[in-house]
């Protein structure tokens, strides 16, 4: 097992690549959820104005 994780001398590029990718990957999901909510508060608020003029 500690072979596993010591990755044949590679283990600190292959864990910080690991590493990296997960908060890459992290960050756009917060991202596009973030993006979604405002987006969707955006529609609402346009379709309340639309109903108050119409």
């Amino acid at each position: 097992m500690a072979n596993f994780f010591h990755m044949g001398g590679y283990a600190v590029f292959v864990w910080s690549a690991y590493g990296i990718s997960t908060v890459a990957l992290v960050w756009l999901a917060v991202s596009s959820l973030r993006a979604s909510r405002t987006t969707r508060k955006r529609v609402e608020a346009l379709r309340a104005r639309r109903r108050k003029e119409g």
